[in-house]
């Protein structure tokens, strides 16, 4: 073997050392980059959901004590407060039957699209 052989061998065998370091960097850059947006994806969807539940523990007080402003308001009108009160809870057992009977066609898949949209941020 002449020298000019033995150099391009070695040449190549550069070459083929520094693609395998190209590659594993590659390949390390894509790991990491996955395991960068996994974690983006899971910190959205679990700061969603403790803004959901903030905002919905909130709701239930605020509805709790309005129907309980509203039923003494309707009690001091009919001069009865139990009466108020069955009045207020009638309108809360109409807008449950209501959403129970709208929960397939309204209220899952409105649940469904916000879930969808927060993993595709």
């Amino acid at each position: 073997m002449d020298t000019e052989t033995i150099k391009e061998k070695k040449g190549i065998k550069e070459s083929i050392d520094d693609l395998g370091t190209h590659v594993r960097s590659y390949v390390d850059t894509f790991y990491q980059l996955t395991v960068l947006k996994v974690t983006q994806k899971t910190t959205n969807i679990v700061s969603a959901i403790f803004a959901t539940l903030v905002v919905c523990t909130l709701g239930v007080f605020m509805t709790f004590f309005a129907g309980v402003a509203f039923a003494l308001w309707i009690g001091n009108r009919i001069e009865s407060r139990v009466g108020g009160f069955l009045i207020v809870s009638g309108l809360f057992l109409v807008a449950v039957v209501i959403l129970l009977l709208l929960r397939k066609k309204i209220v899952f898949p409105f649940i469904r699209k916000l879930f969808i949209k927060k993993i595709h941020e």
